[in-house]
């Protein structure tokens, strides 16, 4: 059986930049390797300047890797026809102040080739996808931040895309706003699109995604499945449903006697943010 293509594969990517002290380079990624497979949900997250935003631009083909490779559905991310399944939504989005939010759709749509009735209806869909038909007339300007991302990841899902990347879509949006974003990233996943998501937010990422890397001064310091990430190894809980104080005190093997019914045993968990500040600051996640 042949092996699945994954949406993304970026192997030992290494990103240097040159300075202007004694013709030095800056190694702004060392040796990152992701992969991600169709439908899942990826956060990258780690400290400002730790190289999320040079492995993304590279995966773009907006920087030319120094060595090592990314694809993005099995084609090489430095040629053009790789992005034509991709939507992107930078952190800090620019858009036509003077247009609507229907314009906006529209000119997007066009610069991707789309027309006519389609166009219409992608649009109409898409509107509706992110809660904004009521502004679809409204001025862009006139947006709040929450709205402006919005109209953004519309415009990112415009041509249909199997890959949206998201860098930080969630910042300067207040509660209510990253609230609804997050609900958006969770429907792009029941309809099977992957998002490869950047976030300083760490429990919006431990809400939405499936696997998570850490990334700290270029390297990747951990990576695996959410679920992974957060079990504490060296512990086990047991969770019991009607149990008395006193049959919490005895050991497993006595619960069935009594009736219990036991929920769960596994690793108890950490949370994102305790992890996160383990790898890169070497504090305690227990």
């Amino acid at each position: 059986m042949a092996e699945t293509v994954p949406a993304v594969e970026i192997r030992n990517l290494l990103k240097d930049f040159p300075t202007s002290f004694r013709r030095q380079l800056l190694r702004a990624v060392d040796g990152v390797s992701i992969r991600i497979e169709a439908g899942e949900v990826y956060g990258l997250i780690g400290p400002n300047g730790s190289g999320k935003s040079t492995t993304m631009k590279a995966l773009l083909g907006l920087v030319a890797p120094t060595s090592g490779s990314c694809s993005i559905f099995g084609k090489d991310s430095m040629k053009v026809d790789s992005r034509q399944d991709v939507g992107f939504l930078p952190e800090n989005p620019y858009f036509y102040k003077h247009l609507s939010g229907i314009e906006t759709l529209r000119f997007y749509g066009k610069l991707c080739g789309l027309g006519g009735k389609q166009l219409t209806e992608r649009i109409n869909e898409l509107l509706a996808l992110v809660d904004l038909e009521n502004a679809r007339d409204r001025r862009i300007g006139g947006y709040s931040k929450g709205m402006l991302q919005r109209i953004g990841l519309a415009q990112a899902l415009i041509q249909e895309p199997r890959l949206v990347i998201l860098d930080e879509p969630t910042a300067g949006v207040d509660p209510v706003g990253s609230r609804q974003i997050r609900d958006l990233i969770l429907k792009l996943r029941e309809r099977g699109i992957t998002v490869f998501l950047c976030s300083h937010l760490l429990e919006q990422v431990q809400e939405v995604c499936d696997h998570v890397g850490i990334i700290f001064r270029g390297k990747m310091v951990k990576e695996g499945r959410l679920e992974d990430l957060i079990a504490i190894e060296d512990q086990t809980e047991i969770i019991l449903r009607n149990a008395t104080p006193e049959l919490v005190a005895e050991i497993q093997a006595l619960a069935s006697r009594s009736g219990a019914d036991c929920l769960r045993t596994g690793k108890p968990r950490t949370t994102l943010e305790r992890l996160f500040l383990r790898e890169t600051q070497g504090d305690d996640p227990s």
